[in-house]
């Protein structure tokens, strides 16, 4: 897990807005979305279409609208991040 993949996780301990999740890592936008991307395929993060509603990858369109979900750290990412 690489450092921006630790910070990422740090802040997705409950359901979180991109914008919100940006303002806390101070990432640039084409870094944060690469990272979310990669996280979401090794199954670390879970994207969310609204508050309530989990969504899953394949009907998801990560690469345009990734501005527009939402993001939670998956069981399998919080470990990840806690054997650091």
């Amino acid at each position: 897990m690489t450092e921006e993949e630790f910070d990422i996780i740090d802040e997705l301990y409950f359901v979180t807005s991109y914008v919100d999740l940006k303002e806390a890592t101070e990432l640039a936008d084409d870094k944060l979305k690469r990272n979310l991307m990669n996280m979401a395929k090794r199954g670390w993060i879970r994207v969310y279409k609204n508050v309530d509603e989990e969504s899953e990858l394949d009907q998801l369109d990560l690469e345009n609208d990734f501005q527009s979900y939402f993001y939670l750290a998956s069981k399998k990412g919080l470990f990840k991040h806690n054997s650091q």
